[in-house]
């Protein structure tokens, strides 16, 4: 995303905890004016941090996205309250955090666009995937309700549900080990690629929309959901059976 808002343009804030990764983004970026921080989305004072450093070089962000995430799996008899805290706190919390941030100036220069990375586990209500499927179903309620709150203040909101295709995500897994091999496998065999991807981000975002389904199957599987809830049912069980199958 950082690449294609530059090659559109704009200038890029890339902020990571792990300034070796910001700065290599920022410094690969074409155009210029770009600039690279470290920030942590689970800690209120580094992001406090963050948004003075910006806007002192900026005076103000025109799009945000808050995209840190990290990844678990597993059954809700098997979690535990310091994951369910750990998820909680990075995959909701960190939006939570980036909008109060920036979302105020945003209101003050009556403009600006958010836009916060769920997951299509958010949408799907898939087994075996407890924490982090709560965790993005956060991401998207809280998206909606800011969508309603904001719409008729100049700022636009957007939530991007994706499927499953190749990133780091798994880096940060902790959870049941055999649901990490599911998510590399999956990751693996995806038909999407992070360009698809990204590209597929980038022209919704241009165009304003809200709910961004960016693989190309969860278009479908949304729609199957919302019109055929029953017969969506039968095929996430089904689909949940094969995976228990070859767990086994």
């Amino acid at each position: 995303m950082a690449i294609r808002h530059a090659r559109a343009g704009d200038q890029v804030a890339c902020v990571d905890r792990d300034a070796a990764r910001a700065s290599a983004t920022a410094a690969s970026l074409p155009g210029t004016g770009h600039a690279d921080f470290v920030a942590d989305v689970g800690d209120d004072a580094s992001m406090e941090a963050l948004r003075d450093a910006v806007l002192a070089r900026w005076g103000g962000v025109d799009v945000l996205y808050n995209n840190a995430g990290i990844a678990s799996g597993g059954c809700m008899a098997a979690t535990t309250m310091d994951e369910w805290r750990r998820l909680l706190d990075i995959n909701l919390l960190g939006v939570v955090r980036g909008c109060l941030a920036f979302l105020p100036g945003m209101l003050a220069q009556k403009g600006g666009h958010i836009l916060n990375t769920a997951s299509f586990a958010g949408l799907a209500g898939a087994p075996n995937m407890m924490t982090y499927g709560v965790s993005k179903a956060a991401v998207v309620a809280l998206s909606e309700q800011l969508r309603a709150e904001l719409i008729d203040e100049g700022v636009k909101v957007s939530v991007i549900c994706p499927a499953f295709f190749q990133t780091n995500l798994l880096e940060s897994w902790q959870g049941d080990p055999r649901m990490k091999k599911f998510g590399e496998k999956m990751m693996t065999h995806a038909v999407d690629t992070l360009d698809s991807v990204a590209d597929a981000v980038f022209a919704s975002a241009q165009r304003g929309e809200f709910l961004i389904l960016p693989t190309r199957q969860e278009p479908m599987r949304w729609r199957l959901k919302r019109w055929l809830p029953g017969l969506y049912f039968r095929k996430l069980r089904a689909m949940a059976a094969g995976i228990r199958g070859k767990q086994a």
